[in-house]
């Protein structure tokens, strides 16, 4: 299943949201999200041997944030900070030294983006980043927005697109417009 990317020292491999709130028997279920995991685990252990940098990015979100349903967002409650469904699926295999960015933090305001509030972009760029690869969940929320934002940050972009889902399958089509206006490479 390993997509044999071959990374290098001056590529970060980006693992989005893969937390168990977007993985089957989750509040924000994404079909598929769980069975990603060992695919995933494949190119952490893949980016790891190169001397990659792994990132894992994660919704983060206060007890009342502003994208939950009872406050007008669109989703149900979702991430909560400190509890299982913001913790990480428990298969997926990230190493000690992973980076871990916390998101969409703020009461009042939502980030999709890994890149988002985070200051992931100069983060990367001082450790010499110049490629990101993407996977996780969802492939038509956060994954979208966080390729994308890779692309503006001025990397060099990969989309892992198998080892994605999406929550709304009807949306990968025009996901693939943006990705590719944007000249972002998706591997299927």
């Amino acid at each position: 299943m390993t997509m044999k990317v071959n990374y290098g020292s001056h590529d970060a491999l980006l693992v989005v949201d893969m937390q168990n709130d977007f993985c089957e028997g989750g509040a924000l279920a994404v079909e598929g999200g769980a069975a990603l995991v060992p695919g995933i685990n494949a190119e952490i252990e893949a980016a790891q041997a190169a001397g990659a940098l792994v990132v894992a990015s994660r919704d983060w979100h206060p007890v009342d944030h502003v994208s939950f349903s009872h406050r007008g967002g669109p989703w149900p409650v979702h991430c909560v900070q400190d509890t299982e469904g913001a913790a990480f699926h428990p298969d997926l295999a990230l190493p000690d030294d992973a980076i871990r960015v916390s998101k969409a933090t703020a009461f009042d305001a939502d980030a999709y983006s890994a890149f988002d509030g985070t200051g992931l972009g100069g983060y990367l760029k001082e450790k010499g980043i110049a490629r990101v690869i993407v996977c996780g969940l969802a492939l038509d929320v956060c994954v979208h927005a966080t390729v994308l934002a890779a692309s503006r940050e001025g990397f060099t972009t990969l989309l892992l697109e198998e080892l994605s889902a999406a929550v709304d399958p009807d949306a990968i089509e025009a996901c693939h417009r943006d990705f590719e206006e944007a000249g972002i490479e998706v591997r299927a």
